[in-house]
């Protein structure tokens, strides 16, 4: 966080750190103490003129939220850093990302491993987002990302590169030219790859482009001097052109069809469309090591009584695919008659089919034997050495595409588990109101959200509801979303209110996942009685739609979970019969590109327009509308429940249970208030907080165990707080100079009755009144 510095005439010169997390700390390689208090130009004097402070300027004066990506490797500063600037009074708050520790940390071994694939293949590596103008057309790129050896590439340093647009004084005139392709490719979602001549060195690089994104171009460059060179020298030589042309392009084809596969289906599907035409056989099949036996996972081209021959063999037996994966070399049959003499025994001999010839290839990359590469041949055929080589390196393209795949699809097997473990499976039927939840998950393959919901059975009187979402899309995000979940679960059923299951939560969030944050909204429903009761962790407010007609409510705010030092307070609001409650989580109606408020005038607008109150037709609706950003990029959860309790008969009435502690009075007090000011009781309500707040420190001081607070609206306003203990209250003189024993003086002093009686059983009740002036009169209840 950093506030403005300005010159006697108004303009901002500079900005004062005023704070910073460890993290932040930690990333810029400096003490926070060293740098919190201190101005932008004495700590980051090298940085001054790269258009930062212009940057920061512009957010403040605009009041606009802005994302910029930077990368240094300065005395001051080192880092590849992702900036996210809102305003903030007269200054701003900045969340910045190292995307280098986010990209290549030991904690995303996918990351690691997908980088080290990108270096292996191509020299250089870039991605570029397009700039875009008045009209949105593409008039420029900026790098956001370049490895070492691209800006080498380019003469230039990463820190020159990244962050600089295309068109700025460090591009080449190559480059430049290249521009019109790259906006081609933004714009038309076609990949373009080409050779291109250096005209000062010579070299030939291979550059391929393509988008990944919305409006990112991904940029690959290779060198390919070495094969270029080599394929002028066998010019000489027609038919060695022609063969090296062809191994070429089968080998372009796989590598292409192979890389585009993502699940084992497309590689199979790859398999089976390119490597088995590009290298001649009429048949394929994939077999895959399970134990101490190979099982068919893929096959074309095979006669039915083949598969089921197929299907499963053990290790042991003589067909020649198991002796590839017992030496793990490549084997090559020319006839029919050698296939035979590799199963001496007719009884027990797989089929060879109509197939003449077979190349049994090992399935192995990294040291592992995934299987074997059976390819059949419908003549009989001698495979020279280039075909073996050729052969062979399909086999080990095949091999990494599949191990690739597998990978990736335990990985969504293993996200799809935990998230369905984590959500509840079902949710209980609560007396008095209907209920109805929806999860869209965005992310993809191991990225797990941390959106949560659930519905709570407290007591015959009692539920809650939740919904609530831990920052981050990762395994450890949705962990802590388990134990939140859970540690609200409990602290719920122990008895504690909105607020104290807050505070509670919290300060386990802090003990246990210090760097976790988390937004929560946690309702506790009086259902019969038409109110519910709120604590707000940072989280969006529900909505309440009332008669057609929805509305934020306006409740008591405290910070998200995982802050030190937060406290949270409760809201109390009334739930008439036939209204719904709608809790949402925030992907629902805003991103970095779409504002809050937008997302929530949306939201009203469709629940203003929804014909029905059913809260399963109610939720298809909303999904079906269009609410907030489109397309999605973040998870939703949403929960509505509609209200159908009929209110009890006689005068209204509103309960609550408060723990025997410190924190009961002001939430006691803060309980009357919020009902009184529903109930259009404004001229009671400071009376009667006094009242309250002297009875519920009286009965936490003299008892142990819950406090009960019923409030009855008649002709008089009648409140009873029941206890456990048997010891009625005793009005004890007292002298000017006591500090005590004054509570039953001012309650006999103000209210207009009093009193206490015994309960049955063990405890007491002890109540107040005061005259209403507007007193319930409504004959609503039979």
């Amino acid at each position: 966080m950093a506030a403005a510095v300005r010159a006697p005439d108004g303009v901002i010169i500079d900005f004062t750190l005023v704070y910073l997390n460890e993290a932040g700390g930690r990333f810029l390689g400096r003490p926070r103490k060293e740098l919190i208090g201190r101005g932008y130009r004495e700590l980051w004097p090298d940085t001054v003129t790269d258009g930062t402070l212009p940057f920061y300027r512009r957010v403040v004066q605009e009041r606009v939220p802005a994302v910029r990506t930077v990368y240094y490797d300065r005395a001051s500063v080192t880092g590849h850093f992702e900036f996210r600037v809102v305003p903030f009074g007269d200054g701003f708050i900045a969340r910045f990302v190292d995307l280098r520790k986010l990209t290549m940390g030991a904690q995303t071994e996918g990351g690691t491993r997908l980088y080290d694939a990108l270096d292996a293949a191509f020299d250089g590596f870039a991605l570029l987002r397009a700039v875009r103008g008045g009209t949105g057309a593409i008039v420029d790129f900026t790098r956001e990302y370049v490895n070492q050896i691209g800006a080498k590439l380019a003469g230039r340093t990463v820190e020159e590169l990244v962050g600089h647009r295309i068109g700025n004084a460090h591009s080449s005139s190559t480059e430049l030219n290249l521009l019109p392709i790259y906006r081609e490719v933004a714009d038309s979602g076609e990949p373009w790859q080409q050779q291109l001549t250096s005209p000062t060195t010579g070299q030939v690089w291979e550059l391929k482009a393509t988008r990944v994104g919305d409006d990112v171009v991904a940029v690959s460059y290779r060198d390919v001097t070495e094969q270029v060179g080599h394929q002028e020298q066998l010019m000489s030589s027609a038919a060695q052109v022609r063969a090296a042309a062809t191994r070429t392009a089968a080998l372009q084809a796989v590598t292409a069809a192979l890389v585009a596969a993502s699940t084992p289906e497309q590689v199979y599907a790859a398999l089976g469309e390119v490597v088995r035409s590009t290298a001649g056989g009429n048949s394929l099949a994939v077999l895959l090591t399970e134990q101490d036996r190979l099982v068919l996972s893929y096959h074309v081209g095979y006669e039915e009584h083949v598969v089921a021959a197929l299907a499963d063999l053990p290790l042991s037996h003589p067909y020649p695919a198991t002796g590839v994966i017992a030496a793990g070399e490549p084997r090559y049959l020319t006839s029919p008659a050698e296939f035979c003499a590799a199963q001496p025994d007719p009884r027990t001999a797989i089929p060879g089919g109509t197939r003449q010839a077979w190349a049994f290839l090992p399935l192995s990359t990294g040291g592992q034997l995934l299987g074997a590469l059976v390819i059949g041949y419908p003549r009989p055929r001698e495979f020279d050495e280039d075909e073996r080589d050729n052969l062979v390196a399909f086999s080990q393209l095949a091999a990494q595409a599949l191990q690739r795949a597998l990978l990736f699809q335990a990985q969504m097997s293993i996200a799809a588990d935990l998230q369905r473990a984590l959500l509840p499976t079902e949710l209980p039927t609560l007396p008095g109101a209907r209920h109805a939840v929806r999860y869209l998950p965005w992310t993809h393959g191991a990225d797990i959200g941390g959106d949560w919901y659930d519905v709570i059975h407290i007591d015959s009187h009692t539920a809650a509801v939740v919904i609530g979402d831990v920052a981050g899309h990762s395994p450890q995000a949705a962990a802590t979303m388990g134990q939140v979940r859970n540690a609200i679960r409990a602290y719920a059923a122990d008895g504690h209110g909105p607020a104290g299951v807050m505070q509670r939560v919290n300060q386990l969030l802090l003990r246990f996942e210090p760097h976790a944050m988390a937004t929560c909204c946690y309702l506790e429903l009086q259902l019969t009685e038409g109110t519910a009761t709120a604590a707000l962790a940072g989280h969006p407010p529900p909505v309440l739609r009332v008669d057609g007609r929805a509305r934020c409510l306006d409740l008591r705010t405290g910070p998200p979970l995982g802050v030190r030092g937060a406290h949270y307070r409760d809201s109390t609001f009334l739930l008439p019969r036939g209204s719904t409650l709608v809790l949402y989580t925030d992907g629902l109606v805003e991103d970095r590109r779409y504002p809050l408020d937008r997302g929530l005038a949306d939201l009203y607008t469709a629940l203003d327009a929804a014909p029905t109150d059913n809260p399963e037709d109610l939720v298809e609706h909303l999904l079906g509308a269009d609410v907030g950003p489109s397309p999605r990029r973040d998870d939703v959860a949403i929960l509505a429940l509609t209200v159908d309790a009929e209110p009890p008969p006689g005068p209204r009435t509103a309960r609550r249970r408060f723990r025997g502690d410190a924190d009961s009075t002001s939430a006691a007090r803060h309980f009357a208030d919020d009902i009184l000011a529903a109930w259009d009781q404004h001229p009671l309500r400071e009376d009667a907080g006094l009242l309250l707040g002297e009875l519920i420190a009286n009965a936490v001081q003299h008892t142990a165990g819950d406090v009960e607070v019923l409030i009855t609206l008649g002709q008089r306003l009648r409140i009873d707080v029941h206890d456990s203990s048997n010891r009625h209250p005793v009005k004890r003189p007292v002298d000017i100079c006591s500090d005590a024993g004054r509570g039953m003086h001012i309650i006999e002093h103000l209210a207009d009755a009093w009193g206490s009686a015994p309960l049955p059983g063990t405890g007491k009740t002890v109540w107040f009144e005061l005259q209403s002036p507007n007193g319930d009169t409504d004959e609503r209840h039979p």
